[in-house]
């Protein structure tokens, strides 16, 4: 099997029910192992068997539907907004669309000469952003700048449209019906009255609401009912009690009404975009961070180049307060480097040669040039986006529940809607006794109405009161917020289910080396007995040292040079292995090494003992110095504590979290460090390869674990674990490891990657009460006649809308922790 994963963007989805049709034909293709259809981010993400089937059949299937699957498979599109200079009249807007269109690739172009803007769809295969400003210029004009053309913005400005049109023909339509509905007036004439109402109520329902007309009737062609559906058929009724008027049938005109609905239907869309294209502005603004372009050396020379010429290999130039183009490494200069686009952490780092930079970061300070190792989809940025929008295309389990009822929703509500008109027909002084107590204090109830005219009443608002969208929005617009503002702050969410099952998590298991500690040995002390210095102890030590490529004389020959010791000319260097190193300075013999290597060279060690023993207490490994036959001191070397691990495992306490290392080190080490952080326990000499089943006891002991590690050593560990956190630094970061990746190498950001999971989750409970609360209260009020079908319309817009916005309030809530405020 041939595992791949895409995103398919679709457009034509206009409510939860257009989704799930998607899905159930997908996951029915051959081939194709799981599909998740979103109708929040309007995406799918499909696993499949590229053995089996590929981009081209996933899209017939999508089109099948009666949907749109966006630049699929070869065709693959983009679509740019060119900003376009010195054009003075129509002519010359007319001559930079002619030469855009023109050219091989290019499947669309507008130029628009008041916004001096030209919007181009074009295959990224076929023709580049280098040929599209080429054209422009041969043309005889320029592009000062283009921008990714932001396609929810766009159906938002078409809501607009409709709504705007659809109120301009309303609005006289409730001046006219209030009228008659206060003061008994019917102007001019009820013939009038009632043609004018079917006349104003045409637009708008077959204008502005031309959309969800052709959506509910495509997807009654496809044998599914969506939400688009029930609108249809509430507008329709409603409308069709006009015309009959005229031919003498005893009912009251809806038409008015239908306009209303559908007005106020159209209101809910627009504010529904608007609301979720805030709820996706974390993907805006990232794909937002991209360079357009680069300053590469040819030859020699510096060229500039738009972004997507950028290979492997090139050597780019990034100045003071430029962004750096692309993943890379630093091959000359030295600068700090804004990375809180990709970390969330607002202090710069130090960038030096040999150093990672990240694409997307910005140059502060020196000159830099930086070898390209990542473009295009590679890189850390690309990976981002790519594993945000598969998080928020991924289902969290509580969403299968709702799933479910959503897809029986929609011809529950016709069924019951059938019933109620059934009722009122048959049985109208049954039914209606409760809209008989109601007329007192509800103005627009009115059971001498005809029996027909009421049946049409209570059918109506049981149609467009139900509101399966607030259902089907309540998860994803919550993970959608809650994914962002994870990427926002260096957390990103692989997995939806990752969010529910990490605020189950009682117990998390952090790796020590790389995870607690920093993951290097560094020199922690120096010790010098009363004939020596501590600077001449550290000097001795790390001049012997200097000739070993073990990582604890790294540590302390680095620690010299940190405190800039000359080191001093060695000879006859010599390892004695297991034990330590000799060598000659001076004309002396200094020996660098444990308690033995030094007791068989005739030196008495007693006098360092107490500190010693110290020493070793706090998991410290210390290495003793003599110079001649004297005891000089003794260099203590540790893995040392990653700066917020105290505080981070201290707040994880407060959360009602037990904490659990795991390492190799012999308990006494491994207790040492755990007493310094507060670790609740200890799972010391655990080889790589037993961390699994150390796991999976610990599960058995405890339940819900969570495993913190730095993704490559441990990623059998992190897999077996309930919800994986992988931590890292940059473009370090092993991508496949975790359930969770934190782009900083701190545990602060495990502390903010559990309040996020709770807060979304609240927010994902909040929003499923709520829909489901209001489904379940309206629907019977709307049975009983006791809602005016506009009320119920209004009142169905307001459900999807507060669900949106509730979802968006998840961007106000603090996740960094309580000490980092301090």
């Amino acid at each position: 099997m041939a595992k791949k994963k895409t995103t398919i963007r679709i457009s034509g989805m206009h409510c939860v029910s257009c989704a799930q049709s998607i899905e159930k034909a997908l996951k029915g293709q051959k081939g194709v192992i799981n599909a998740n259809v979103n109708f929040a981010t309007e995406k799918a993400t499909v696993d499949y068997d590229e053995t089996k089937v590929n981009l081209d059949q996933l899209g017939k299937t999508i089109r099948a539907t009666g949907y749109t699957p966006v630049g699929i498979g070869e065709e693959r599109t983009r679509e740019i907004s060119l900003k376009i200079t010195g054009m003075t009249c129509a002519a010359c807007a007319a001559k930079v669309e002619k030469a855009l269109s023109s050219l091989k690739g290019v499947k669309r172009a507008s130029v628009n000469l008041a916004t001096e803007k030209a919007t181009v769809e074009y295959i990224p295969k076929i023709a580049t952003l280098m040929d599209l400003r080429t054209a422009v210029q041969d043309a005889g004009y320029g592009v000062s700048e283009e921008e990714e053309v932001d396609k929810s913005l766009v159906e938002m400005q078409k809501a607009r449209v409709r709504m705007f049109v659809g109120w301009g023909f309303t609005i006289p339509i409730v001046i006219w019906m209030i009228a008659e509905m206060i003061f008994g007036v019917v102007w001019p004439s009820r013939e009038i009255y009632d043609l004018g109402l079917i006349l104003l109520a045409v637009p708008v329902l077959f204008w502005a609401g031309l959309s969800t007309l052709r959506s509910a009737v495509k997807s009654i062609a496809h044998k599914t009912a969506n939400m688009d559906v029930l609108i249809m058929m509430g507008t329709s009724i409603a409308f069709l009690t006009g015309p009959p008027i005229f031919f003498g049938v005893p009912i009251l005109n809806y038409a008015g009404v239908a306009a209303m609905i559908m007005s106020f239907h159209l209101t809910g869309r627009y504010v529904e975009a608007k609301a979720k294209g805030r709820a996706s502005q974390a993907i805006k603004r990232l794909l937002m961070l991209e360079a357009k372009s680069a300053r590469i050396l040819v030859k020699g020379k510096e060229k500039e180049v738009p972004i997507e010429e950028v290979k492997v290999g090139d050597v780019m130039v990034v100045r003071p307060g430029e962004k750096i183009p692309t993943d890379g490494v630093v091959i000359e200069g030295e600068s700090s480097v804004d990375e809180s686009m990709a970390t969330g952490e607002s202090m710069p780092v130090r960038k030096k040669k040999g150093s990672e930079a990240i694409g997307a970061t910005v140059n502060q300070e020196g000159l830099l040039k930086i070898k390209a190792t990542k473009v295009g989809k590679d890189t850390f940025l690309s990976q981002v986006i790519k594993m945000v929008e598969e998080c928020q295309g991924t289902k969290v389990p509580i969403q299968e529940f709702a799933d479910k009822v959503t897809s029986y929703f929609v011809p529950a509500v016709l069924l019951i809607a059938t019933t109620t008109f059934i009722l009122w027909m048959v049985v109208p002084g049954f039914i209606g006794v409760i809209a008989n107590w109601a007329q007192s204090f509800l103005p627009w109830v009115d059971p001498t109405l005809g029996v027909f005219t009421l049946a049409i009443f209570a059918t109506v608002a049981v149609l467009v009161i139900a509101c399966p969208c607030a259902l089907g929005l309540a998860t994803p617009t919550a993970l959608m917020v809650g994914s962002g503002l994870g990427a926002e702050n260096g957390i990103i969410i692989r997995k939806g289910e990752a969010i529910q099952t990490l605020k189950d998590v009682h117990t998390i298991v952090f790796d020590k080396t790389g995870t607690i500690t920093q993951g290097k040995p560094a020199l922690t002390d120096v010790v010098a007995t009363r004939d020596f210095a501590q600077r001449e102890v550290l000097g001795l030590a790390a001049s012997v040292e200097a000739g070993s490529e073990h990582p604890l004389a790294k540590a302390i020959v680095e620690g010299a040079h940190a405190k800039k010791l000359k080191l001093a000319k060695l000879r006859g260097f010599k390892a004695v292995r297991g034990k330590g190193i000799r060598g000659t300075i001076n004309g002396k013999q200094i020996l660098v090494g444990n308690r033995l290597f030094l007791k068989e060279a005739g030196i008495n060690v007693a006098p360092l003992e107490n500190e010693l023993k110290h020493l070793e207490d706090e998991g410290k490994t210390a290495v003793l110095v003599a110079s001649g036959r004297k005891l000089a001191g003794v260099c203590a070397v540790a893995d040392t504590l990653k700066e917020d691990s105290v505080q981070a495992i201290k707040e994880l306490h407060k959360m009602g979290l037990k904490t659990v290392m795991i390492t190799g080190d012999n308990p006494r080490t491994a207790n040492a460090i755990a007493r310094q952080v507060g670790i609740d326990r200890v799972l010391a000499e655990v080889l790589p390869d037993q961390k699994v089943a150390e796991i999976k006891h610990l599960q058995g002991e405890v339940g819900m674990v969570a495993m913190v590690g730095d993704g490559i050593n441990d990623a059998p560990a992190l897999t077996q674990a309930n919800v994986g956190i992988a931590i890292g630094t940059g473009t370090d970061i092993a991508i496949e490891a975790g359930d969770i990746i934190l782009v900083r190498g701190d545990l602060s950001s495990v502390v903010s990657a559990i309040k996020l999971s709770r807060a979304t989750f609240r927010k994902i409970k909040q929003n499923l009460f709520w829909a489901f609360g209001y489904n379940t209260a309206v629907i019977p009020l709307a049975i009983f006649g006791l809602l005016h079908p506009v009320i119920a319309e209004l009142a169905m817009a307001t459900s999807s809308i507060s669900v949106v916005s509730n979802a968006n309030l998840l961007k106000r809530v603090t996740i960094a922790p309580s000490y980092s405020s301090e």
